[in-house]
């Protein structure tokens, strides 16, 4: 049965089943008038190429695909990020699969407890720039976890993470950033999506403080990440 969700402040119609299903369950809204997107199930051209998963996988991950292509049209974007919510700011931490995002956003949870770090998205949150300001949105899709939250958030900056012996955390920005990022979002389309998508970057990062985080798997690196990007965003931001 169709039903409509507001995800990422935009009304969004589908019919889906599974873990889709259940993880938008908090995303539902009252059906009523034009959805902003519209979303098919999809999930068998995915199961097409990938025949050893499983329908509701090849589903959560179609629907998905969907909601994140048809975003740019509302000056939206997703990065492919793990995000923490701390006073009033969402922080992301973006990086390759494997380089540790989630270990590090649980490290924000484990340094300054659960009830004061949220997991806004553990892989997929959504970035949209609204009346010139930049705002961080939890949606169902988020990866391999369920950890994802229906909120809205200012958000207070991006980090590019690696992986290192000590904790050393830089402001980061340019051309270098720009790509580094550009590889953490989707760049399916012609060109007419794909200068969207540089102009939206290019705002975003002259807007936003954007940071290179070369930490270990400790608290200590939660504390140096948090406490470069905090004071950062109430300068800039208030």
């Amino acid at each position: 049965m169709e039903r409509d969700y507001l995800i990422a402040g935009l009304r969004v119609r589908m019919d889906t089943f599974g873990r889709t299903e259940e993880q938008a369950a908090p995303y539902e809204i009252e059906k009523a008038g034009e959805p902003d997107i519209v979303i098919e199930s999809v999930g068998w051209y995915i199961k097409e190429v990938q025949p050893d998963l499983d329908e509701e996988t090849c589903e959560y991950i179609a629907t998905g695909a969907s909601f994140f292509r048809q975003l740019l049209k509302f000056d939206a974007m997703f990065i492919h990020s793990s995000a923490v919510v701390k006073d009033g700011y969402a922080y992301l931490f973006s990086a390759p699969c494997g380089t540790g995002k989630s270990t590090h956003t649980a490290l924000w949870q484990a340094a300054f407890g659960a009830e004061n770090a949220q997991i806004l998205n553990d892989d997929k949150p959504t970035v949209r720039l609204e009346n010139g300001r930049w705002y961080a949105y939890g949606t169902p899709w988020s990866g391999k976890t369920s950890l994802n939250i229906n909120m809205r958030v200012p958000l207070g900056g991006v980090c590019l993470l690696s992986r290192g012996e000590t904790n050393e955390i830089a402001p980061y920005g340019g051309a270098k950033a720009t790509l580094e990022l550009l590889e953490q979002t989707s760049r399916t389309g012609g060109a007419a999506y794909r200068g969207k998508l540089l102009e939206l970057m290019d705002h975003l990062i002259t807007n936003v403080p954007v940071w290179k985080l070369k930490c270990n798997p400790t608290t200590d690196a939660a504390i140096v990440s948090h406490k470069a990007m905090a004071e950062e965003a109430k300068k800039r931001f208030g």
